[in-house]
């Protein structure tokens, strides 16, 4: 009987020691941050203005680059007296260094005069083209754009109704 005891209790023991074993766990720690950023945003400084042009006996365009030059092609001539031609130009701000992706209006805008005229921008461009850098937090972004003139358009002034949208957003 003794043997048995002793066989009995080692069992036990060595059941024990073995739960115990399984039994042990491990932990560790980790620390959560963020930081908040400047938001990124634009704001409208200059309207786009084509400036002074005169319609023919045809169809033509004007063509005003993000630089504010512009040129003419088919019935379309440019006068001396140019009336102020500007590329439209927008400020950018953010946090400094980051760079954004610029968005320029994927259809076409249409300026009408006081009556029923009408002519349509499309073709924009803008300067940068596609990515700008907030260098110091800021930068200037200028857009361009595809006037088209139909022959013998009525002399008026022509606006658009709705503005066009820019939109610029971090990479």
């Amino acid at each position: 009987m003794e043997k048995r005891v002793l066989f009995t209790a080692s069992v036990i023991l060595t059941a024990l020691s073995f739960s115990s074993f399984g039994q042990q766990t491990s932990s560790a720690t980790a620390s959560a941050s963020a930081t908040v950023i400047t938001p990124i945003s634009i704001s409208k400084t200059v309207d786009m203005n084509f400036g002074n042009l005169a319609s023919g006996t045809s169809s033509g365009t004007v063509v005003l680059t993000a630089a504010g030059s512009r040129s003419s092609t088919g019935g379309v001539t440019l006068p001396a007296t140019t009336g102020s031609p500007t590329a439209a130009s927008f400020t950018v701000t953010g946090q400094g260094s980051y760079t954004y992706s610029i968005t320029l209006p994927a259809s076409a805008t249409t300026i009408s005069d006081a009556s029923s005229h009408t002519m349509t921008v499309d073709t924009w461009s803008s300067t940068p083209t596609t990515t700008g850098t907030l260098s110091s937090g800021t930068q200037t972004l200028t857009v361009g754009a595809t006037l088209h003139v139909g022959a013998s358009q009525v002399p008026n002034t022509y606006t658009s109704a709705t503005p066009f949208t820019v939109t610029v957003n971090y990479n």
